[in-house]
């Protein structure tokens, strides 16, 4: 007989079941590469202006884009690719926001840096409400 260890066959489909999941795990954690949310390349409508409260922030994820009113009405606007690897930031508590990769958390109306591994703010984007609709663009 061989002095190797047979695997039981429920170790072997488990280990096939979870190599794809793995595999995403991997790709999340790539450093910009391909799979990096691309910038905001041009002006983009989000959104009724009323859908920012004052104090508030909104998180538009299908644009990358995070916009905040200040207790003077002021607009601001992030774009929330993460500076740390290029994801796409998807959650927003309050006006934090948390980037699903490393963890990385930036504060909405500032652009700052509230938790490592990020080390650099946000872009910093330009706001306007053009008919009632709030428009973001990448600055000069």
């Amino acid at each position: 007989m061989s002095g190797r260890v047979a695997a039981s066959r429920r170790a072997v489909l488990r280990g096939a079941a979870l190599a794809p999941v793995a595999g995403l795990g991997v790709s999340a954690c790539g450093g910009g590469g391909d799979g990096a949310e691309a910038p905001l390349a041009g002006p983009v409508e989000l959104g009724p202006e009323s859908e920012v409260a004052e104090g508030e922030a909104k998180l538009y994820r299908e644009h990358n884009v995070v916009v905040s009113r200040g207790g003077d009405g002021t607009l601001t606007a992030y774009n929330t690719v993460c500076t740390h690897a290029g994801c796409a930031i998807n959650k927003l508590e309050g006006t934090k926001l948390i980037c699903p990769c490393h963890g990385s958390e930036f504060d909405a109306t500032t652009g700052k840096v509230l938790r490592e591994p990020a080390v650099a703010p946000l872009k910093s984007l330009t706001v306007e409400v053009k008919n009632g609709t709030l428009v973001a663009e990448p600055r000069d």
